[in-house]
């Protein structure tokens, strides 16, 4: 059997850090385990989903590295999910409903104040076939909710159901079905919400393994009694931890969460995000990975904590800078092209990225090489620098020409230390910091760098 599993976003926004998460868990587990990874496109919301938030999906997921091996949409499939709720109509486990979301509020506010759950009371079960006509004649259309099975015989007469699986990330599990309510299956409108069809395409798509946040923890017992009222085998399920923000808030598209768009746009690296995005919240350290291979070898499901994982974008830097420190002149060169940096060779590259945290920093270090900023000469040091001008040796030059060139200097005017070394810096770059001036200054050139001194 091939592992199979999933990444199931709706269409409705763009993908955010949080998204990335189970994204990321999916496809390393199909890496670690030689199976597939199919992208499903929950865009069942018919109001909220766009074609243009789907092609942005994709367009993340790859930037990130996930392939999938397969992709579709449910809207395309809605005729399996007729299929599915007829048979469960059949069985006599789908029922109409016809009260309104107020009314089931007040409901639910009644029950609080009684001290009991605010679980359904399947008063829709005792509806004559007249009342639902003279309901639906006034206007309203049913929902239908799946008829838990928390009894025996009499849905009326709830007794505990515990329903259990062992979760790959969460250990043993168990809930009661008698503690919830029948879950909604299908809107009054006729559209479905997501538990149906996500059965109906887990069964189809042959899914062994459901990896998804914990907030769906709840929904898994609910799943796993409509896998069995349809007669199917369920997937292996593991619920990890969810990312927040540094204060403990959830993340969301609606509240403006890091979108991945924003992290890409910024310079981050795909394996920056990835790296801190899958070992937040487990008991490795945050180490950056340089490839996919090399993060699904370094973190399992066991190793997620059952405590919620903070992501701070600040963290990104450090371990952003790690991995561009390391990126070889091919790997960058069409990106410092698209920058506007389009004559530089290797030798810049090597010179400069070592001060960059992200690629994009290396057109601040172009613009010291080539054009830098004018920096204003202290009165002690117009004499130096232009001493420093007149001593300048001439070309070819390379790695030993500063050394050569700021000992000859050193020795006829006496300076050492920043004295000595300062000066030239922000005159020659308009920095006061940089890469090792032994790099740079080949790449500056002579006449440019008499142009600077004077």
């Amino acid at each position: 059997m091939t592992v199979t599993v999933r990444f199931a976003p709706s269409p409705t926004g763009f993908l955010h850090i949080g998204n990335a998460r189970p994204a990321l868990m999916n496809w390393l587990f199909a890496l670690r385990e030689g199976g597939r990874f199919i992208l499903r496109y929950d865009d069942t919301d018919r109001e909220r989903s766009t074609a243009e938030f789907a092609a942005a999906i994709g367009e993340d997921l790859a930037w990130l590295g996930i392939r999938p091996h397969e992709s579709f949409r449910q809207s395309e499939r809605i005729a399996q999910y007729d299929g599915a709720a007829e048979r469960l109509r059949a069985a006599g486990l789908l029922y109409p409903c016809y009260e309104t979301a107020d009314e089931l509020e007040r409901r639910r506010g009644r029950a609080r104040a009684l001290g009991r759950p605010p679980v359904y009371d399947r008063a829709a079960l005792k509806l004559t076939d007249d009342e639902r006509a003279t309901l639906e004649a006034e206007g309203r259309q049913p929902h239908w909710r799946f008829l838990l099975p928390n009894h025996d015989g009499d849905p009326f007469a709830t007794r505990r159901a515990d329903v259990s699986w062992l979760d790959l990330c969460r250990g043993e599990q168990t809930i009661d079905l008698a503690s919830l309510s029948d879950p909604v299956l299908i809107r009054a409108d006729g559209s479905y919400l997501y538990t149906l069809p996500s059965i109906v395409d887990d069964i189809g798509s042959g899914i062994t393994h459901v990896i998804r946040g914990e907030d769906h923890v709840a929904n898994t017992a609910v799943q796993l009694a409509i896998f069995k009222a349809l007669d199917a085998a369920p997937p292996v399920f593991a619920h990890h931890n969810l990312l927040t923000t540094v204060s403990g808030e959830g993340l969301s598209k609606r509240k403006g969460a890091l979108s991945l768009r924003s992290l890409r746009e910024a310079g981050f690296e795909p394996m920056a995000v990835a790296s801190l995005a899958v070992l937040s919240g487990t008991s490795h350290a945050i180490e950056p990975a340089e490839t996919m291979a090399a993060l699904a070898d370094m973190v399992s499901l066991a190793d997620v904590s059952r405590s919620a994982a903070k992501f701070d974008p600040e963290d990104l830097r450090p371990l952003n800078a790690r991995l561009v420190h390391k990126l070889p002149f091919d790997a960058v060169a069409d990106r410092l092209q698209e920058l506007g940096i389009a004559a530089c060779g290797a030798a810049f590259w090597d010179a400069v990225r070592e001060n960059c945290e992200t690629v994009g920093d290396a057109a601040r270090w172009w613009r010291a090489v080539n054009d830098p900023q004018a920096m204003p000469v202290a009165p002690e040091d117009a004499e130096y620098l232009a001493r420093a001008a007149a001593l300048l040796p001439q070309e070819p030059w390379d790695a030993q020409t500063w050394g050569a060139w700021t000992g000859a200097l050193k020795t006829e005017t006496g300076r050492k230390g920043k004295a000595l070394f300062l000066p030239l810096r922000k005159a020659l770059t308009g920095e006061a910091h940089g890469p090792d001036m032994k790099t740079l200054l080949p790449l500056i050139g002579r006449r440019n760098s008499a142009a600077r001194l004077s």
